[in-house]
């Protein structure tokens, strides 16, 4: 690693992960390229890839607490982590509410071996799913389009066309939350590159009722509006507020002034 390098790992997950992963980085690349950092306040190691986008995400979740939303007391009882990554923020959640039940949905395959990993000690609480969440269960491939700086955190899907083979058949919140058992979603979070365009699109209606808490990233202004025109001819009872990247909607009753 060069010194540009140490100095942004530095920054993203601290000092003493730093040194941890320069020590493993001198013993050898592991077989599959996961190294393990550690946490304040966490009993389990992450998992981790050094040199693509898992340091940022685990700086903006587990270091300054992108998704500190709910208070610790809150009664948890289901969150659903749409656009999970390797795994970070579904980590968060089943450690702030150890009670919680948890529905972790990711698409791309070697985030999702990661995904794996990090979630394997959590494994009596959690549902994990390799697929892409949509409107309706659809034939999906990844997309070749680079999005964004085109890493890890950065993968998007689409419909297949119809002479092409599908990579996975698309899930949806709806039969996830059936399919749960659970009487409400308590923190639906929702991070799927452009994705929420079609999840917000139509077929919402059986389940944005059941959300107590949501927080989503809405990629462009078309995001925006159909997400928007979503919330508003439900009528559903969030109130929302912009958090840095997020847009987070918390129940009325739930809310925290």
């Amino acid at each position: 690693m060069n010194l540009q390098t140490l100095r942004k790992l530095t920054t993203r997950v601290g000092l003493s992960n730093t040194v941890r992963l320069v020590a493993h980085q001198l013993k050898g690349k592991p077989a599959d390229g996961m190294y393990s950092i550690r946490a304040s306040g966490y009993e389990h190691p992450f998992y981790l890839r050094p040199h693509g986008s898992d340091p940022a995400v685990f700086k903006q979740v587990i270091r300054d607490g992108e998704y500190d939303i709910l208070p610790p007391e809150t009664d948890v009882e289901l969150v659903i982590d749409c656009g999970a990554n390797v795994g970070f923020t579904s980590v968060y959640f089943l450690n702030r509410f150890p009670k919680a039940r948890l529905i972790a949905i990711e698409p791309d395959a070697s985030n999702f071996a990661v995904l794996q990993r990090n979630l394997a000690p959590y494994q009596d609480r959690v549902r994990l799913v390799n697929s892409g969440v949509w409107s309706h269960p659809a034939r999906l491939r990844m997309s070749e389009e680079p999005y964004r700086d085109g890493r890890e955190w950065a993968r998007m899907v689409r419909e297949c066309r119809p002479e092409e083979p599908a990579e996975f058949v698309a899930t949806d919140i709806g039969t996830l939350f059936r399919e749960s058992g659970a009487k409400r979603i308590s923190f639906l979070k929702i991070d799927v590159e452009k994705s929420e365009r079609e999840i917000f699109a139509r077929n919402y209606e059986s389940w944005i009722h059941t959300v107590d808490a949501m927080a989503i990233e809405l990629h462009d202004d078309d995001c925006r509006a159909v997400f928007e025109r979503a919330i508003s001819d439900a009528k559903v009872p969030l109130e929302f507020r912009e958090l840095r990247e997020l847009t987070v909607g918390v129940r009325r009753e739930k809310s925290q002034n």
